[in-house]
C-alpha cells in the first residue's frame, strides 16, 4: 500500500526525502527563532532593569555613582549598548567595535551611525531625573544572539550537503546500473544475433553459388540486409567497450546511411524524399558502426516524425572552421515537438510514438558525446513545422 502511494506521488521517494528535510529545516527555524525572540526579550529586561538602575543612581545628583553603574554594571554586559545624552550625542558605549576610550571625531561619527542601526530594531531606554530626560540608552542583540540566529541556516547548510551527496552517490550507483545493464543487454543481443547471421550468410552464398537468374538483384539485396545485421551485431558488441576511433571520410559514411534507408523507403508505405547536402568531405577520427547507428537513428526518427502528404527529410553536413567542428543536420518537416517533448527526447524510456522503448535517441545522444566527444542537441523544433537535430563533432 506505501508503495503504491510513493509511486503516485511526483519524485517517488526521493519526494518523502525532500519533504521531511525542508519540515524539519522549517520546525528547527522556528524553534530557534522563538528561543532568540525569548532571549531578546530577556536582554531588554536587562537593560529596563540597568535603566532603572541609572535613572535611580541620577537622582542622586552623584557623577560617580553613574559612572560606576555604567562602567561595573552595565559594561558588564554582552550585547551592544550606546549611551546618548538628551541631544543623541554619543556619551559611553561597549559591544559595538569602536574602543570606549576613543572620542575622536571618527569614532564618534560611527557610534552616531550605529545609534541609528539600534534605534531601528529597539526603542531606546530614557534615562531621567524626576520628569527631565538625562539621555537615552540604546541597545542591540547580543553576539551569542546573532550566532543563534545564523544556527538553523548553517545546520540547513550542511543537511542540504549532505543530501546533495546522498543523491549525487544515489544518482551515479543507479547510473553505473544502468549502464551495465545496457552494456548486458548489448552484448547478450550480439551474442544471440551471431548464429542467425551466420546461417542467413552460408544460405546466400549457397542461393549465389546455384544461380538465381532474374532473381539476382534481389539475392544482391538480401546479401546487403545480412551484412547490415552483422553490422548491428558489431555494433552491440562495442557497447561497453572502449572505443576504436579513426580517421574516415564523414561524408561517406552519412551518404551510405542515408542510401540504405533511402531504398527501403517504399516499405514505409509513405511518399517521403531524403535529400544530401555537402559542403565538404571532411574526416573525423570516429568508430563507423557506432556513428552510422546514431545517425540512422536520428534519420528513422524523423521518418517515423512525418504526418504529412510530402514528407522531406534534409540531411546537411557542413564544417565550422572557426570552431574546428563537423556538423550534420537532420532535418525534417513533420509534426515537431513542443517544450515538454523537446525537454525530455533524450530521456531513456521517453517516446512520442505509441510503439517503442524510447531508447533511440538516449543511445544515439550516449554515441555521440560519451564515444566520440561530441554534441548531439536539438538545434529547432515547433509544433507542425518539423525538426532539426544536430550532430557537432571535433576534427
Amino acid at each position: 500500500m506505501m508503495r503504491r502511494v510513493l509511486n503516485r506521488l511526483p519524485g517517488g521517494f526521493n519526494s518523502i526525502v525532500f519533504l521531511l528535510v525542508i519540515g524539519g529545516g522549517l520546525i528547527l527555524h522556528l524553534y530557534t527563532q522563538n528561543v532568540i525572540e525569548k532571549l531578546r526579550e530577556e536582554s531588554r529586561s536587562f537593560v529596563l532593569f540597568y535603566a532603572r538602575m541609572y535613572a535611580r543612581a541620577a537622582e542622586t545628583e552623584s557623577v560617580d555613582d553613574l559612572n560606576f553603574i555604567f562602567d561595573k554594571i552595565i559594561l558588564k554586559t554582552h550585547f551592544p549598548i550606546i549611551y546618548t545624552d538628551v541631544e543623541g550625542r554619543p556619551m559611553m558605549w561597549k559591544g559595538i567595535g569602536v574602543p570606549e576610550n576613543d572620542r575622536s571625531d571618527e569614532a564618534i561619527s560611527r557610534v552616531t551611525g550605529i545609534v541609528s542601526s539600534l534605534a531601528k530594531e529597539f526603542d531606546p531606554v530614557p534615562i531621567r531625573y524626576q520628569d527631565m530626560v538625562l539621555g537615552k540608552l540604546y541597545y542591540g542583540d547580543s553576539q551569542l544572539i546573532g550566532k543563534l540566529r545564523l544556527l538553523p541556516y548553517v545546520e540547513g547548510g550542511i543537511v542540504a550537503i549532505f543530501i546533495i551527496v546522498g543523491f549525487i552517490g544515489y544518482a551515479t550507483i543507479k547510473r553505473s546500473e544502468q549502464r551495465n545493464i545496457w552494456v548486458g543487454m548489448a552484448k547478450e543481443t550480439a551474442h544471440q544475433l551471431g548464429t542467425p547471421i551466420s546461417s542467413l550468410m552460408g544460405w546466400v552464398e549457397l542461393l549465389s553459388a546455384e544461380g538465381m537468374g532474374e532473381n539476382h538483384e534481389l539475392l544482391g539485396e538480401i546479401n546487403k540486409d545480412v551484412e547490415r545485421l552483422n553490422q548491428v551485431a558489431k555494433r552491440f558488441s562495442q557497447i561497453g567497450s572502449k572505443p576504436n576511433l579513426k580517421e574516415h571520410n564523414v561524408a561517406g559514411l552519412v551518404h551510405d546511411t542515408v542510401e540504405y534507408l533511402r531504398r527501403r523507403l517504399p516499405h514505409l508505405g509513405k511518399s517521403i524524399e531524403i535529400n544530401e547536402h555537402y559542403t565538404e568531405k571532411p574526416s573525423v577520427k570516429i568508430t563507423p558502426e557506432l556513428f552510422q547507428w546514431a545517425l540512422e537513428n536520428l534519420i528513422k526518427n524523423s521518418l517515423d516524425a512525418m504526418d504529412k502528404k510530402e514528407c522531406i527529410v534534409e540531411v546537411s553536413l557542413m564544417c565550422n572552421a572557426a570552431r574546428d567542428m563537423v556538423i550534420i543536420d537532420v532535418k525534417d518537416n513533420g509534426k515537431g515537438m513542443d517544450m515538454n517533448q523537446r525537454r525530455n527526447i533524450f530521456s531513456p524510456g521517453f517516446s512520442t510514438k505509441k510503439r517503442g522503448w524510447g531508447l533511440g535517441l538516449t543511445l544515439s545522444k550516449r554515441i555521440i558525446e560519451e564515444y566520440h566527444g561530441g554534441r548531439l542537441f536539438v538545434k529547432e523544433t515547433r509544433p507542425a513545422s518539423g525538426t532539426t537535430m544536430r550532430i557537432e563533432l571535433h576534427r
